[in-house]
This record gives structure tokens, sequence and C-alpha cells, in this order.
């Protein structure tokens, strides 16, 4: 569109990565889920997308982003992958034509890809980088057809530029695209999807091309799988970075390119980038640390965007620093903007709308509108520093009061913690548990279970709200609670489930149920953050140091096993997962919040065993999610997240049988640490990937017992006795039958009942059916 790296339109000086889609209401979620439902049509959830984009905007504005480009156009649908999937049209051969008569893939086609059909399970799901947000998996082959499929991103650019607001359009980069990309189930072994970069690109081109007509002056392209150790050999990436670069740059008509690298340092590859005709290079310099003067000496004239306010967490920015590393910055590049090290999809909306929280607390926080007020701020200080000095030195003497206040140190705590010893996190060998756990429970070949919740139906919800409002009495709520964990535990005995759960229809979230309940956390009210799709959650605020002052799952458990002679899962949130989704402190390591927590369940597991439960289950899902992206870090990381989990269950009696569950992860990265987590029993999520978790598990020699799920709740699709037939006779091969226990892959919360019930009875048909054929090859 331009000359090369002569910017017609400057870079904003101030911008955020991306902000918050799914509207400080979740009208998003509100207005998607009506229109699965059938409540509305595509006109009326077009038009609630387009106020929401055109309130985001306006709102920044608001924020002091004014300069052209400086709004982020990174709204979605459902998740930024599956955009550029359907904006490529690169759908897999198994869905059958999913594009319509004029070569688009239509808003129908694009919820097929995440939500499945009757026949065909949806893209598979997995955690975008170390954050709690999860995206849908292409799904790439020889076979792929790539054209330019959807519009969207061209038709939300002009929306918003007919309504005064020039956005900054985006999509994922191409090499990134790929890299996250999976060999489709017909390309042959050994295939690589990097392979079809040349096949891709012409579609960015095309799509440049469009976005230059329509007016866009520029354009993000998010890279950052750069930032992360790669199986595929660095060598082959650096020159993918820099075809993919050289094609686009030298597109004859285009805006201006901006490539983005959020979630840790680029090292390596930011001499290849900055050898491109890109005009912006954006480096995390928050998480990463500053990069030297030589290597940014090869940027030339294109604009560094310094991504030093963190996008990822909630407390408020040291100023100070920040503005030290722009000083930094700016002796070694040319033209400099500041921004935020990720998006701010990360994190809620507006914390000045959390009013139930103390004015102290509040001043130690910054939500999405607080950091683009941040980021304006620093954009200030390197025009004019002393235009900012009283915002810098505020923000220096709230984060010094932080260090001092009330709770954030406890004597108590710490002195607990400074007094474990090896023994505190190991149990009896296994063969010694097993043979205790046999005695105790008497349980089938294949045992049945479910991994905790059923589905929160509207009255659950609604009794929630109301006893919270003070329109239902404590005592009237725990009877409607009782009443529902009484329906679910008939339900499993009906349809002849092996261990039960209650339900957890009394929990509002598997971790802010527990931040309610432990002391050092806080809540919010209107702090939700996606985590897929139209899923929210409420991350809670892990401020101070940890404990618990009295029971909490307790007298829940114990009522239910009342209901029941067949054992009844009591059910923790594990250390880790609390910490991965809650907002957690930053003034210590991670390491000793999570003995902390996990101090905090080994007590309530004790409870749980003196009141008569036998089988205890503390989830971990997030044990990948954790995960550093530089594999120089795992050992550090995996040695505490693996510890506190044993913390926490290292005090159970012999016969009491630990459970876990983990999901969304490609396990085989970190299966010794599934391992060393030392559970009797672990489910796992399997459906969606189609098993592919049995070959890690055979190929490590996983020797406990192990449940890969076959019925994927992330979907409303109900899989068929034969379906589940199939992948329970593909986890007999390769897992010995005493070990496997048959799940769902995750909680039924975001379930109906209708579905759920017919989904479940196919489960234990499935299971009869496949013990009956043990028994015969037995004989």
């Amino acid at each position: 569109m331009t000359e090369q790296n002569t910017p017609a339109t400057p870079f904003p000086a101030a911008s955020l990565l991306g902000y918050p889609r799914v509207g400080r209401r979740r009208e998003l979620k509100k207005a998607i889920e009506a229109y699965w439902a059938g409540k509305i049509d595509a006109d009326a959830l077009d038009a609630a997308a387009k106020g929401i984009q055109l309130t985001i905007a306006k709102r920044l504005q608001e924020l002091g982003l004014t300069e052209a480009a400086a709004v982020p156009g990174t709204f979605s649908y459902y998740d930024q992958v599956l955009d550029a999937t359907a904006h490529l049209g690169a759908v897999p051969a198994r869905f059958g034509k999913l594009l319509n008569a004029e070569g688009q893939l239509d808003i129908d086609g694009y919820f097929t890809l995440a939500r499945g059909t009757k026949d065909q399970q949806p893209l598979e799901m997995t955690k975008w980088f170390d954050t709690n947000y999860h995206y849908l998996v292409p799904e790439i082959g020889p076979e792929t057809e790539f054209t330019l499929a959807s519009n969207r991103i061209v038709e939300e650019f002009e929306f918003a530029l007919a309504n005064g607001i020039e956005t900054r359009p985006y999509i994922v980069g191409p090499v990134t695209y790929l890299l996250l990309s999976k060999a489709s189930d017909e390309a042959p072994a050994g295939f690589a999807p990097l392979s079809r970069l040349e096949d891709v690109l012409p579609v960015y081109v095309q799509l440049l091309e469009k976005l230059a007509a329509a007016g866009a002056s520029w354009i993000q392209l998010d890279e950052p799988a750069l930032v992360v150790d790669q199986d595929t050999p660095a060598a082959e990436i650096e020159a993918a970075v820099a075809r993919a670069y050289e094609v686009l740059s030298g597109a004859a008509k285009r805006p201006q390119i901006l490539v983005s690298t959020p979630y840790g340092a680029l090292d390596g590859q930011l001499g290849t980038l900055a050898a491109t005709n890109i005009d912006a290079l954006h480096i995390d310099a928050f998480k990463g640390a500053v990069p030297s003067a030589a290597a940014l000496a090869g940027l030339g004239n294109k604009t560094l965007v310094a991504g030093v306010v963190d996008g990822h967490n909630i407390w408020r920015n040291d100023l100070a620093v920040a503005a030290a590393k722009l000083d930094e910055l700016k002796a070694a590049a040319g033209r400099i903007a500041v921004s935020t090290s990720t998006s701010t999809q990360h994190v809620p909306h507006d914390v000045t709308e959390e009013g139930q929280l103390s004015e102290e607390l509040r001043s130690w926080l910054a939500f999405a509108d607080q950091k683009a007020v941040e980021v304006k701020t620093l954009a200030s200080y390197l025009a004019d520093p002393a235009s900012a000095k009283a915002a810098i030195d505020e923000a220096s003497a709230v984060i010094a009061a932080r260090a001092i206040a009330e709770g954030v140190r406890r004597d108590d705590v710490r002195a607990r913690t400074e007094a474990l010893t090896a023994a505190d996190f190991n149990r009896s060998a296994y063969a010694v548990r097993e043979a205790a756990q046999e005695e105790a429970l008497h349980l089938p070949p294949l045992p049945t279970t479910t991994i905790g919740s059923f589905p929160q139906t509207s009255e659950i919800r609604s009794a929630r709200a109301r006893n919270n409002k003070g329109a239902l009495t404590n005592e009237q709520y725990e009877q409607l609670m009782k009443d529902e964990i009484k329906r679910v535990v008939e339900l499993q005995e009906e349809l002849g489930y092996d261990v039960l759960v209650h339900g957890e229809p009394e929990r509002n979230d598997m971790v802010q149920y527990f931040a309610e309940n432990l002391e050092g956390f806080d809540v919010t009210v209107h702090g939700w953050v996606q985590s897929y799709g139209s899923r929210c959650t409420r991350p809670s605020i892990l401020w101070g140091d940890v404990t618990r002052s009295a029971p909490i799952t307790v007298a829940w458990a114990e009522y239910a096993q009342s209901l029941t002679s067949k054992p009844m899962k009591g059910m923790l949130t594990g250390p880790v997962t609390i910490l991965a989704w809650s907002f957690v402190r930053d003034d210590q390591p991670l390491g000793e919040t999570a003995n902390q927590v996990g101090l905090a369940l080994r007590d309530e597991i004790a409870d749980l065993e003196a009141a008569g439960i036998k089988v205890i289950q503390v989830d971990e899902p997030a044990l990948r999610e954790l995960l550093p992206l530089r594999k120089a870090d795992h050992a550090t990381y995996l040695k505490w997240s693996v510890d506190s989990f044993r913390l926490a269950t290292a005090g159970a009696a012999d016969a009491t049988q630990i459970h876990t569950h983990l999901c969304y992860s490609e396990f085989g990265v970190i299966i010794d640490a599934i391992d060393g987590l030392d559970a009797d029993v672990t489910s796992i999520e399997a459906a969606r990937s189609r098993m592919e978790v049995v070959h890690d598990l055979e190929s490590h020699g996983f020797g406990r017992g192990v449940g890969p799920g076959v019925y994927d709740i992330h979907s409303p699709r109900v899989p068929g006795e034969a379906e589940v037939t199939e992948l329970l006779a593909t986890a007999v091969k390769h897992v010995p039958s005493r070990q496997l226990w048959v799940n769902p892959d995750c909680g039924l919360k975001t379930r109906g009942y209708a579905e759920t019930e017919e989904s479940l009875r196919n489960l234990v048909k499935a299971t009869k059916t496949v013990r009956a054929g043990l028994l015969e090859s037995a004989k």
C-alpha cells in the first residue's frame, strides 16, 4: 500500500494488542447461545455482534486510544484460530462440503466446526499458550484446499469505519496458524502442516489486498508460536518466517503490517522478523527481557511496539519499571510505541465495576480499561516524561502499600509451609494402596464414573441468585440443593454407575467455590473472562496468604454418601488449577502459593476421610496450562506443581482412593509429571482427539488407574453406543483392562439433562459390551 517502511499512517503511540470481546455483561455469549437455541436468527446475531464491536471501539476511544488503528479489531464469534480457519477455507474433509454456493463458510458452517454434528466430532480443543483460553485446532493435510472463504474481517473493519472509527484488523499469522495445526486424518505419516505455507500465503495476500481496498492503514498478524520452543527445527521456522513476510510485505497493495509476538521473549526469531519488510514489530517486554541494542538495530526505521504493560494478569503495572524499560528500548530503537504484552482478552473489563471489593484491593488492580489508561500514560511518558510523573509516583506508592497490607503475609501460614519435610509429599507404594482399595471398594472391571458436576439447571442458578439477594433463606437454599443431589444420585443408581458423584449443584464454579471459602482470596461480580467459545469464567483474585478456617465440602459429600451404598466421590479442585484459574499474586514464586493451597486441601481431605468418604477426586485440569513456553523452564514448574498436588493428597490413608482429572492438554508432553502426581486413578480428556492419549500411556508404561474420556462434553452432540464402544475397544488395546476406568471427558455442568442422560446411558451400555468381551476372551 505504501513504499517500504515509510508509514503513511504512523503506528499509534498507544494501543492494546486486543480487548475482551464477549461484552461487559457477556452479551455475545447470550446472543450466540440464543442463536444456537433457535431463539434468534442470523441477522439478529449479526446485529448483536456489531453492537458489541462498536461499544468496544467507542469505549477504547473514551480511554484515550483515539489515533487511527489504535483500536484493535480482535472480535471473534468463537475463537481467533477458528476465524483463521474460516478465512482460509480450511475445512477438514470429514465434514463434507461446508462452504456455501458462493464458496464462503457461513455462520452455521463456522459453528459446525466448533460444535460438531451428530456424526462428526468438532475440531479438537487445546490451550492457547500459557493462558486459560482454549482454541480449536485446525486439521491440515496435503488434501486441504485453501481459499478466501470468509469476508468477516473486512466487513468488521468497514462497519467500524462507517461509524467513524478506523480499527486495526487482526488475524493469526500464517506461521503460527500452521504450527498450531495438526495433521489431518488423511495426511501420511510424518506430514507437517507447515509444509503447506506456500499454499496458505496467497490467501493471506488476497485478504491484505481486500483490507487495503477497504481503507485499512494497518493489520495485526499474531505470531505467538515464535516465542515457544517448538518440535519443528528452529532453522525451518526461521525460513518459514522469512518467506511468509517476504511474500506478505511484498503484496502490491496492502495495509502496513504489525507482527505481534505475545506471551514471552521472541529471542532467536527477532532478527529474522527485523530483516523482513514488515512495518512494525511487537515484543512482549513484560515477560521477556528487553532485547539488546544489537538485536534491535536490525529493525531500522520499523516501529518497535513495546508490550510493557501486562495484558495477562490483573495487577496494577509498576509504571516506574515500565518507564525504565521504555528508556532502554528508546536508546536502542528508532520509532517506539507502547502496548500490552498480550491481548487483554485474558482479563475482565473494568475494576471500577467491582464495588464489593475493598477500596484497598481495587487500588492494586488493573483490568482491561485500566491497562488502556496505563498504556496511554506510558506513551505520554515517551513524549514528555514530566507529564507522567504523578501517575508513576502514585503507582509506586500503591505497590509499596500492598506489600505490607494485612493478610498479604501471615506468620501462621508461613510457619506451616517452612516446617514441611519430604515425608509430607509421599504416600505408601501404589501396590500397597491398590490392595487396600480393592478390599474397601469391590469395584468391577472397567468401573464407571463421571468427572464430578452434573448439569446446572436454570432452577439451580435461580436459587443461588435468590439466595445471594436474600430472597431465599439459607435453609431453603440448602434443601433445594439437597433435592438436586438426591436427584443426581438416584439417576446414577438407575443408570448403573459404579462410583457416584453428588453433582456439585451448590458450586457456582470449581475454583470460585473454594476461593469463597479460603482466606487470602476475593471474588468479582462482573469479572468475566472468555475460556472458549461462549464459555466464560470469573477468575478469583488470590492476593494474600492462603489458609482454610473450616471444612468446605464435607457436609455435602456426607449427605450424598448417605443416599447410596456405592462409593461417593469427594470433589476438590487441585492447587495448580486453583492458581491457573485465578488471578494469582505476583509478589512471590508460584510454588510457595501452591503449597499454601495444597495444605488447605490436605486438611479438607482429612475431614472427608473422617466423614466416611473413600474416594476423593482432586481435579488438576490445568496442570498442562501453566507449563512454561520454554523447555528450559519446564523442570522447575513441573517440580513445584507436582509437589503441591502430592502435598495435598499424601496424607490420605492407603484405602482412600485418590483420583485426579486432566483436560485440554497435549498429555505426551507432561506424561512424566502426570505419573509423578501418584494419583490412584487419572481421568483424561480423550474423546475429541479420538484416544490419542492411550499411545502415550502405553509407551510410558503408565501403571495406575486411568480413565481416557469417551464422551466429549464440550459439544452438544450425543455419542452413540457404537462410538463409545469403539473408543473403549481402542483403549483396551493399549492399556491393560485392569487399569481402565470409563468416564466422560470432563464435568457435565454446561450440558442439558436430556443429552446428558442419553450420553451416560450409552456409556454404560458400551461398557457392558466391552466387559462381556473381556470375560469371553479370558475363558
